[in-house]
């Protein structure tokens, strides 16, 4: 399982855009900038809980999003295909087992579509 922060910030390159401009600041502070919710408030002049809402806000749409787009989930199901064919690259310099391994090439680029 991706860690919190890092599911955030995949989620939020793929949606980023669907956000509000609020929404957007105060994620990119907190999760990005790594500033806490005291020192954005600060900044901005509103209380911690504003900042939190703004930014729990953006996560459960980010994640809706995600829910019905699933882009972040064919991005991984992708990276794992290109992974897999890696393997199998390995395996054919390594080995010479050079027709099985193109079949299995083949039916993997197949997945992509």
């Amino acid at each position: 399982m991706i860690e919190k922060t890092t599911r955030f910030i995949l989620l939020y390159d793929f949606y980023q855009d669907l956000l509000t401009d609020k929404q957007k600041q105060f994620a990119e502070l907190y999760f990005e900038d790594d500033l806490s919710l005291s020192e954005i408030a600060d900044e901005f002049a509103i209380s911690r809980q504003a900042v939190y809402e703004h930014i729990k806000r953006a996560e459960n749409l980010l994640e809706e999003y995600e829910t019905r787009l699933k882009l972040l989930e064919k991005y991984e199901q992708k990276a794992k295909i290109f992974d897999d064919i890696d393997k199998l690259l390995e395996i054919d310099y390594k080995n010479n087992e050079i027709n099985s391994v193109i079949k299995e090439k083949i039916t993997l680029l197949r997945r992509l579509e």
